[in-house]
């Protein structure tokens, strides 16, 4: 169980800090949320806490933890499914799993399509999303600002 000011990652939304714990009915069921508020856009994300591990909350990485993701970036080898569907599905299956290393291989495999092919407009959301899940994460693991988590991120995919 997490507790208020604990730094935690909704695979779907980033990294943000838990703002409060709240009791919420919900469909006639009162339940206990986490009330996440995330850095970028200040957007608020209600978590029951009694499903936090079928969603995938976990807690941030540490900075060495990002440090080694960031590391591994440009070694990462991406093959991109030729249909556009089952490429879809594959990289929403990397982005909902929470693991920081395959949202990266999602976000370099986007970019790259993007510069050779151009991505549909459902690709580019999904390139943003994955991203501003990246920089969050990375961002609050290392305790740096958007913008130069930003910049570290983008380095190691031009490396």
């Amino acid at each position: 169980m997490f507790r208020i000011g604990d730094k935690i990652v909704h695979p779907m939304h980033g990294a943000g800090v838990v703002d409060e714990i709240v009791k919420r009915r919900v469909n006639g069921v009162v339940r206990d949320y986490y009330s996440l508020k995330l850095p970028i856009g200040g957007m608020l994300v209600m978590i029951p806490t009694d499903h936090c591990d079928e969603i995938g909350v976990r807690s941030v990485l540490s900075g060495d933890e990002a440090e080694r993701v960031l590391g591994q970036i440009s070694g990462i080898q991406v093959e991109m499914e030729t249909n556009w569907n089952h490429r879809y599905r594959e990289n929403m299956l990397r982005l909902k799993s929470g693991d920081l290393l395959e949202v990266a291989k999602v976000v370099k495999g986007l970019m790259l399509r993007d510069g050779r092919r151009g991505l549909s407009t459902g690709e580019r959301k999904m390139l943003h999303s994955a991203k501003q899940i990246l920089i969050s994460e990375i961002g609050m693991a290392q305790s740096i600002s958007y913008q130069e988590a930003e910049s570290r991120i983008n380095e190691a995919l031009q490396s």
